[in-house]
């Protein structure tokens, strides 16, 4: 008997980086929201039944001009995201969350902040990321990502090359990459696996960015007495 001689799988199963979709039931407004505010709020050509070809979408088309883009990969709860739409009105910020009680909450902040250069897609950054064009976004962040804390869970772990690389495709040479964690060993492992997908590390620290706003996540963090630490990048080339 020989051997059988091993394949390449060019498009692999995807493993999610993320956890569950759903969570306790939603409050009857959080449904409005949902219902009455998504569809303006969803940037277009992101989903298979939408764009089945998977062509290059044009970001301008987003915000209707060709101001800044800056991307947040699961945006929680969404504070820091308005707070960044409020803070930048003359740049155009799309949060992805598949989490849709999150996606929720974040609606209901738009509404009460009332900013205007926000896109929310309710499902997996890689959708995104498999349809814009190259070097078209200015700024990313991952903000307190799913842990994964077991070992044998980490490959699942957005700072993976499977996700870092088709990330920096879509980032501009300069652009700036941020991470926030409380979580060491998810630090470590950014430390060791973002500079290889294209990224040069500039700051280390357990200080926040001088525009940081803390988020829920990280408000936990701090009453179970786990500390902070900020990682940010900026795409070589």
């Amino acid at each position: 008997m020989t051997d059988e001689p091993e394949t390449f799988d060019p498009n692999p199963p995807r493993r999610n980086f993320y956890g569950r979709r759903h969570g306790k039931t939603l409050r009857q407004s959080q449904k409005g929201y949902l219902a009455e505010d998504l569809g303006d709020l969803r940037p277009r050509g992101i989903t298979v039944a939408d764009n089945p070809d998977r062509e290059p979408i044009d970001p301008a088309g987003i915000f209707g001009d060709d101001r800044p883009v800056w991307l947040e990969v699961g945006f929680g709860g969404g504070e820091h995201l308005v707070h960044m739409a409020a803070r930048y009105p003359q740049v155009g910020i799309i949060g992805c969350e598949p989490f849709i009680n999150g996606v929720a909450m974040l609606l209901g902040k738009i509404r009460a902040a009332g900013v205007t250069n926000l896109s929310v897609h309710p499902g997996d950054a890689r959708d995104l990321m498999d349809v814009l064009p190259d070097a078209v976004l200015d700024r990313a962040f991952l903000l307190y990502p799913d842990p994964w804390p077991k070992a044998r869970h980490h490959r699942r772990r957005f700072v993976t090359p499977e996700h870092l690389i088709p990330l920096a495709r879509i980032m501009r040479p300069g652009a700036v990459f941020r991470i926030a964690s409380d979580i060491p060993d998810y630090m470590r492992q950014s430390r060791e696996q973002v500079p290889p997908a294209g990224f040069e590390l500039i700051a280390d620290t357990d200080q926040p960015w001088d525009d940081w706003l803390s988020t829920r996540y990280e408000q936990k963090a701090l009453r179970e007495g786990r500390v902070p630490h900020y990682l940010t990048f900026r795409r070589q080339g």
